[in-house]
């Protein structure tokens, strides 16, 4: 490690201890009228768990300085959670109670500035400490979240049932059921096969006519994908299955000493999507017959505008002109607005924003911090006869959990009209 990074790695944990010190004051102030021995015991857990996590901390800035240990997405994440489990319900608490120490700031200024009695009956501070017990009962909400994302959230899929018409749509394609998934981040789930396992359940059970994959297999490395493959394999689709790559499968994102090492796991990621019996597309089309009637899958590699660029879209059209209706997977949804508007291309497949992973449901309308981010970033979105359907994502990364904001299995019907 660094010098810079030992610097600001201790800084951060100085303004972890000073968040946990001012917390602690907060929960003092709430817990004022209660009994000794509630005091006591809060006080032992509350420390307990903190020294916890600043030695977790420290343990981990030491040990995940060796490469191999940085390829352990599962424990790292889940390093991520504990963190979050207990810091986020103290950041409520610091807060309420500094609203607290606000209203007692301002009582004094006013006692200061208007000499006269002071309240000694101790109901304006009884007042003012509401707002500490307002943020202790508050910080349950976090903490009840973080838990529920990584132990319920994360597993329970919602299969989004959506029909997508167009008058373009050739008459032998009327009906064709295609079921979408896309950010499956198998590095982010160690070595349990549980939910992937149910995913794919979930697939079959559809019965779709095409599957198709819009990328981001993978965190970093091939090998997260090995373990998974068997499972992938039992995908069935009766027009088959195709894929295309997403901004994380070229390991972009990792440190790799050697250029031809990179090189190397992105080949293997390739083959195992063969592997797994998915036709991975790169910067291609195809065509797709049903009842007597073509359209035209095209598949382009990565294209963000913030980030990677090597999808050639000018390449993946060529020769498609002859199609009457053209369906493109790429895996960001900035890539629609940018190049695919325009170009006639009639219905977009993306994914890439898990919906943040995130969302707050509100008078029937889901709200998320994707929507701060990206212009389009869940569902459904048209313009003119153009349409683009962004998948929430099927797995995760970075936080181990999902609240608000399952992951998603899209079955999309398209149809004639």
């Amino acid at each position: 490690m660094s010098a810079a990074a030992i610097r600001n790695f201790i800084i951060f944990l100085v303004l972890l201890v000073l968040v946990d010190l001012y917390a602690y004051k907060g929960v003092n102030t709430a817990l004022a009228n209660h009994s000794l021995t509630l005091r006591r015991m809060f006080r032992f857990l509350y420390w307990v768990i903190s020294i916890g996590i600043w030695g977790m901390l420290v343990w981990v800035a030491i040990n995940f300085r060796d490469p191999e240990a940085r390829r352990d997405h599962s424990f790292a994440f889940s390093m991520v959670a504990l963190f979050l489990l207990f810091f986020l319900p103290k950041l409520v608490m610091v807060l309420f109670h500094g609203l607290d120490d606000l209203l007692h700031l301002v009582r004094w200024g006013w006692w200061k500035l208007t000499p006269g009695p002071m309240d000694v009956t101790g109901e304006g501070i009884g007042r003012a400490r509401f707002l500490s017990q307002l943020g202790l009962i508050l910080s349950t909400v976090p903490f009840t979240a973080v838990l529920y994302g990584v132990t319920k959230g994360r597993r329970t899929f919602n299969v989004s049932r959506v029909p997508v018409k167009s008058s373009t749509l050739p008459n032998g394609f009327d009906g064709l059921r295609i079921v979408q998934f896309s950010d499956m981040h198998l590095g982010s789930y160690g070595g349990d096969l549980a939910i992937v396992r149910n995913g794919i359940d979930l697939i079959n059970a559809e019965e779709p006519d095409l599957i198709l994959f819009t990328g981001d297999l993978v965190n970093d490395y091939a090998e997260e994908a090995e373990p998974f493959i068997g499972e992938l394999s039992r995908l069935q689709a009766r027009m088959g299955k195709f894929s295309i790559l997403g901004n994380h499968d070229y390991s972009d994102y990792a440190r790799w000493d050697d250029p031809a090492n990179k090189a190397a796991n992105l080949e293997r990621l390739k083959a195992i999507h063969a592997e797994c019996g998915f036709r991975l597309m790169l910067d291609e089309h195809l065509p797709l017959e049903r009842n007597g009637d073509r359209i035209g899958l095209l598949g382009v590699q990565n294209w963000g505008h913030r980030f990677q660029q090597y999808g050639d879209l000018a390449k993946t059209m060529k020769g498609t002109e002859p199609f009457t209706y053209r369906l493109l997977m790429s895996h960001d949804p900035t890539h629609w607005e940018h190049q695919v508007l325009g170009t006639g291309i009639d219905l977009t497949l993306s994914g890439h924003t898990h919906g943040a992973q995130l969302g707050v449901r509100i008078a029937g309308t889901t709200y998320s911090p994707a929507q701060w981010v990206y212009k389009h970033w869940a569902g459904l979105y048209a313009e003119g006869h153009q349409q683009l359907y962004v998948n929430r994502g099927f797995g995760f990364i970075g936080f181990p959990g999902r609240v608000g904001m399952p992951p998603e299995i899209t079955v999309l019907e398209l149809v004639k009209g």
